[in-house]
Parts: structure tokens; sequence; C-alpha cells
């Protein structure tokens, strides 16, 4: 196989560009690129041995090879980072947060912009800053800004006209721009201000508002002078709670790593100002790439999708395409981007303070799988199962008056949620609240032949005492899988008859399990019940506000079936739509402006 590609090589360019490496199934493996096509190639086919292991494992798994000529090397990255991005290749490094970090958003387009926490940073007109590491910080900081700044506190991308202000302008934190007539330009002061202070330009920002406090009490403005002050104290306190780490102030980002046979963990430091903003990690399962190609697929995926490309990058290692990347990065910012390797001095501190926190994650993680792993073969001991429950599918019903019924399915494996196998069902063939009938129909279309190239759990969960526990285990006997998996009950405690806590039941067996001690495992199957609990309520809400704004489209003159449709594909609930603008609404395919006001009118009359 490997003498029949490189037999081709010599239709290959020997210019700059992308090669992808495909299987027998035509899938792509692994993307690359090259300053010179077919002698990186020739270094595939061409070598009898390589210098590293998975270089190896991969030329065995090449069928064919398809190659994307570019006009230059800052073009092949490029493209290189977006088809990684796309196929997701198996031999490629691929990079995972360890989670969602908060960020926040400011729509400073918008007539009186507000500030939210999000998730998740989208490409749109908005001003992003962060994402921060603590959930808890980003809190603290929002409470300060909303003290400090007087910013509006709804959160709609428009100001919503209100008959009065609400409980925020009496407590002096907000303008109530939605209810008097607030100067915009005022206002975007106010914003700006906003955003000095999240960039880190504290000093700065403490310095111009001590020009306009002395500019306030020359002119006998006491009152304004005195708000001033208070604004000041606060920032500086704010201040002094910072960590400095540097002392030159520029914005730089430190990446670190370190890893074991298991995982790797790269680590970056966000400094603004000379202060610590941040930190973000990045875990993966991968025990045959080196650290250069680590860092090598750390650097174009991160910051590939980032917000915020600082002037300096410190690097543990140096990247043999460096110039490439200040370029690519350069062109980003719009400004002088420096990625560098220091050897000593001050940033020398910073790459092993980079390299220590890593090192920290990693023991941390170790400890946490091995508890978790301990976790795992006592539940197994305790309730006597087959094996030790490392894939755990847990399922609960939710309804309201028979109407709008469904379940959820979630999913833990080494007991931890995997949220991308989790999933949904719509009950079908129930129209009352028959608890015992939605799990029959959930699980015999979980389980059914059909649906058998799935993997089975370990164990499965019913929410539900004896009653529904019997449902599991009939279904499960009719489709021939009673003993491939266990399958328990959880039951909410009876606080009528002073239960202590909930109980777990096993099939053939009357009496709930006595966990005695070690309650920690009740806990943990607690855990995934409350998850599948939150899970199934709320896609029942979902579908509850979609019914509800289905409901109240039909009464509105000029929605037919067709605008009504392309409303709920836009707006999927009552409460999207009701916060939409008439902007937002007219851009919905088949509406127009006019049509727009009406909706927005009769949608603000309901209550």
């Amino acid at each position: 196989m490997v003498k029949n590609l490189s037999d081709k090589l010599h239709s290959v360019s020997s210019g700059p560009g992308v090669y992808l490496m495909k299987d027998t199934n035509a899938g792509v493996i692994y993307v690359g690129k090259a300053s010179n096509l077919k002698k990186r190639l020739a270094s595939y086919f061409v070598r009898t041995s390589h210098k590293d292991l998975k270089t190896g494992i991969l030329v065995k798994k090449i069928s064919s090879f398809e190659t994307i000529v570019t006009n230059s090397e800052k073009e092949a990255l490029i493209l290189e980072s977006t088809l990684i991005k796309r196929y997701k290749p198996r031999y490629n490094v691929i990079l995972k947060d360890d989670k969602r970090y908060p960020s926040f958003r400011i729509a400073v387009k918008s007539e009186y912009p507000c500030l939210q926490i999000v998730r998740t940073m989208k490409k749109d007109d908005a001003v992003y800053f962060g994402p921060f590491s603590s959930a808890g910080a980003v809190r603290h900081t929002l409470k300060l800004i909303n003290k400090t700044f007087k910013l509006r506190k709804c959160i709609s991308e428009q100001v919503k006209p209100r008959s009065r202000p609400c409980l925020n302008y009496q407590m002096g934190l907000c303008l109530a721009p939605c209810c008097y007539d607030v100067e915009k330009q005022m206002y975007h002061k106010i914003v700006n201000e906003v955003r000095m202070f999240l960039n880190g330009q504290i000093h700065e920002l403490v310095k111009t508002l001590k020009g306009e406090m002395f500019a306030a009490a020359q002119i006998e403005e006491f009152e304004n002078a005195a708000k001033l002050r208070d604004k000041i104290f606060a920032l500086e306190k704010t201040v002094e709670k910072q960590i400095a780490v540097t002392t030159d102030f520029i914005d730089r980002d430190v990446i670190g790593m370190t890893g074991n046979d298991m995982y790797t963990v790269v680590i970056v430091m966000l400094i603004r100002k000379g202060f610590l903003q941040g930190v973000r990690y990045f875990t993966f399962k991968d025990s045959i790439s080196s650290d250069y190609e680590i860092i090598d697929a750390f650097v174009k995926q991160y910051y590939r999708d980032t917000h915020y490309i600082p002037k300096e990058i410190l690097l543990p290692i140096k990247l043999s395409d460096s110039a490439v990347y200040k370029e690519w990065l350069s062109s980003i910012k719009t400004s002088k981007v420096n990625l560098l390797v220091p050897k000593k001095g001050n940033k020398v501190r910073l790459i092993n303070m980079a390299r220590n926190n890593a090192e920290s994650r990693l023991a941390t993680m170790v400890d946490e799988l091995a508890a978790q792993a301990d976790l795992l073969i006592r539940l197994q001991e305790k309730l006597r199962l087959q094996k030790i429950p490392h894939k755990i599918e847990c399922f609960d019903n939710s309804g309201m008056m028979g109407t709008n019924l469904v379940a959820g399915m979630v999913v833990y494996v080494d007991g931890k949620p995997l949220k991308k196998h989790y999933r949904r069902y719509t009950i079908k063939s129930v129209d009352l609240q028959d608890d015992y009938a939605c799990m029959k129909e959930v699980l015999e279309r979980r389980f059914k032949k059909n649906n058998q190239n799935v993997e089975l759990p370990e164990l499965l969960i019913v929410d539900g005492g004896k009653g529904q526990l019997n449902i599991a285990t009939a279904v499960l006997e009719k489709l021939n899988l009673k003993n491939m998996f266990d399958v328990i009950g959880i039951a909410k405690k009876d606080i009528q008859k002073k239960e202590p806590q909930d109980k777990i039941y096993k099939p053939g067996r009357v009496n709930p399990v006595n966990f005695g001690k070690d309650v920690e495992i009740l806990y943990f199957l607690q855990r995934i019940r409350d998850e599948a609990h939150r899970y199934a309520i709320s896609f029942h809400r979902q579908k509850r506000s979609k019914t509800a704004l289905r409901s109240s489209l039909d009464s509105i003159p000029g929605i037919g079936k067709k605008r009504k449709a392309a409303l709920l594909k836009k707006f999927s609930s009552f409460k999207k739509l009701r916060q939409a603008s008439v902007d937002e609404i007219a851009d919905v395919p088949g509406m127009n402006r006019k049509v727009a006001e009406i909706v927005q009118t009769a949608l603000n009359n309901i209550h």
C-alpha cells in the first residue's frame, strides 16, 4: 500500500498546501500542512522507518491521500485549521476545553447596551471579555459592576418599554432607560468605563475619574463629585485584590503543558496589563503525540476561535513555522504579535508558573479518577452487580396533565456525565399521565433490536419505585436483554413516613438496599437521578413553551401556516419571540415590518 502511494508522489506539487490522509473507507484520518507538499509526503511514504510512534501507526492506516495547493504557507495554515475543525480527524490533536468558561458580553451597537454573562462567544457585533476560569469570580465582578456602574439589568438586545421602573432603579443601580429619557452619550460613556474595567485598564480609569471628580468639585457639583469618589474607592479596592505577576503592564498569554501516559494538560494564563486575569485548562487523551505537535495544534486551534489575541505569547517549545504563525496572528489582531520561547529572566518564571499549574491540575485529575474508580467498585460490591458500572444510563419522564409528555436519558461514563450521548424522547403512544406506559415506550425505543449498534450500559437506572422497575425488567425480558446488564429503580423518600433517605430497589428484592454508613454511593446515584430529572423537565418546558407560542400565533391576524412555521423555527419559544425586536421578527422569511409590529403588539398584550 505504501509503495502504491509513493508512486503517486510524482504528480504532487512542490509548493505549499494542505494534505488529507484517508483510510480504506475514504474517511479523513489526518490533516497536515507543508511548505513543500512533495517533500512532506515523501517523508511518510518513501522512508521505511519513522522516528515517532504516531507516524508509524498513521502510515499503516493510510489508504489514499489528497492535496490542496495554496498560494502561501499562511493560507495553508488557515486552511489546515479549517479542515481539522470540519473533519476532526482521529490522528490530529483535537484540544477540548475542560468546560465552557463564562465570559462577559456587551452588545455595543445597541442603543442602551447591557452586560451579560454567556458561555458561548458568537461571531456577532458584540464585544466579549474573558473567558474567566472561575464562575464565582465572574458573579462577584458582575455584582461589583452592577453596584458601581448603572447599566440596565434587563437582558435583551433592545430596551423594552415599561410603565414603571423596576426595583434596580429604586435601589439606584440602574438609570431605567425603559421608562425615562436617558441621554445616549452619557450612557455610552458608562459603557466605555465598564469596557475599560473589564479590559484591565483600571489604573487609567481611576485616573480619568479622579480628574472628573476634581473638576466637579471646582464647579461645586458636590453630589456628582461624591458619586465619583465612591466609584473610585470601589475600583481601587478591586485593584488591591488583583494578582500582579509582571511590572511591564503588557498583555500576554503564557502557555504551559504537562502529561502522563493517559492525559495531557495544556494551560493558558491570561495576563492583562500585568495582572493575572484568569486561567484556562485544556485536557485530552493522547499518549502518542509529541510535545511539539500538541503545542503546534494548540496554537492553531485556540487562537483560531478566541476573540482576543494579546501582544505577546510565551511558549514552552519553539515552533518550526513560528514566522508563519506570527504573520497569521498579526493579521488577525491587525498589529504585531510576538511568539517567544524565553530562556532566562522574568518570562521564564511565568513559563514555570504555567507548567506548575498544569502539573497541579493533572495531579488533581489523577486523584479524582482514582476516587471515582474506587466509588464504582464499591457500587458494584454494594449492589452485587455483574460488572463494574463504567457506563450508566438513567431515564426519567416528565409531563403535565397528560400534555407534552416527554422523557430524558442521561449517560454517565466512569462516573462523569457524557452529555453528547444524552437523548430526549417525545412520548408518542400515551395520551394520559401514565408513568408506567411512558417508561415502557421509552425503554422499548432505546433497546429495540435495530438500536443494538449503540453500546449497552453496565447499569440501567429508572426513576421510580417497584412499579417502574417491574416495567423495566419486563421490557428487557421481552427484548432478550434481561441478563445483559443490571437494572435498579430509585425512589424518593416518603416524608410522611419519616423515611431518612431515598430508596434503591433491585429486581426480585422486596426491601430497598441498605447502604449503612456508605451513603456516598447513594448520593452518587441520586446525582444521576437528579440530572435525568433536570434534563427531562427542561425538555418538557421547551415543548410546553413551543405549544404556547403556537397557540398564541394562531390568534394573530396575518399569521398563516408558513409564517407560523418560520417563526417557530427561528425563535422556538414564546419567551424568545416576546423578547425579540421588531427588526428581528421582520427578518424571518415571509415576514415584513408591518406584520412584525402586529406580532409584537399582540404578544405584549398577552399576560
